[in-house]
């Protein structure tokens, strides 16, 4: 299914090429790129660059038990689920009129 998903857009197929070269439908890759989406899995952009990292050796030393204990914290978010199923999360102090213009996006969408 991934698979699937993310050869959409790949040397620039389209998604009803994708369908029919693993014959499914349209609608399912959308469901699944949904059903990804929610999950929190990002998909990578057509230019979207990978690059390595050296990460430093480990010191030997552990870390203070206070640092790695860290308190449970509320999402801070606000949920606002739209009237066409979709739904928005933002901050509480999100400017009244930005919140207006990305719900009118949302629901064009």
């Amino acid at each position: 299914m991934l698979g699937i998903v993310l050869s959409v857009g790949a040397d620039g197929a389209t998604v009803t090429q994708v369908a029919q070269r693993h014959e499914v439908t349209r609608q399912q890759i959308y469901a699944w790129r949904h059903e990804l989406k929610k999950k929190g899995l990002p998909f990578p952009s057509t230019d979207a660059l990978f690059l390595p990292i050296a990460t430093p050796e480990p010191m030997g030393t552990a870390l203070p038990e206070a640092t790695m204990r860290r308190p449970v914290v509320p999402d801070p978010q606000i949920k606002l689920v739209l009237t066409n199923g979709r739904c928005l999360r933002f901050a509480p102090d999100l400017d009244p009129m930005v919140l207006v213009r990305l719900i009118h996006a949302v629901e064009a969408a």
